[in-house]
């Protein structure tokens, strides 16, 4: 399950730094598949091949955001989401809209980083 970041945010950016594959951005900020990763390009479900430092759009102009197919819940990294460990609101939880399990998500790591 990849971590979201709640209306609750106070926009500390206490996580952002955490984050092992740069999935966390400012709100309003525009994010790349390429940042913290060793990614190229990415191809997307629908085929389309993404050139990974092209800047993509926010996912909230309002508050710190996590990109979803990025965030790997620290496996790999850490024992437990660093977002979450250092968040001072608890606004950092499981996103039950997007539900992986532990192999997808180390599959996801290994893509990102080259692995």
């Amino acid at each position: 399950m990849a971590i979201m970041i709640t209306d609750e945010c106070i926009n500390c950016g206490a996580c952002e730094p955490e984050c092992p594959n740069t999935a966390i951005y400012e709100g309003g900020v525009e994010w790349t598949w390429g940042g913290g990763t060793s990614l190229k390009e990415v191809t997307l479900e629908d085929g389309t091949v993404v050139d990974a430092n092209e800047a993509q759009e926010p996912v909230s102009d309002e508050f710190y955001y996590i990109v979803t197919a990025k965030c790997t819940e620290c496996n790999g990294f850490h024992e437990e989401p660093q977002c979450a460990a250092v968040c001072p609101v608890d606004c950092c939880v499981d996103d039950p809209d997007h539900v992986e399990t532990e192999e997808e998500l180390l599959a996801k790591k290994a893509l990102m980083h080259g692995e």
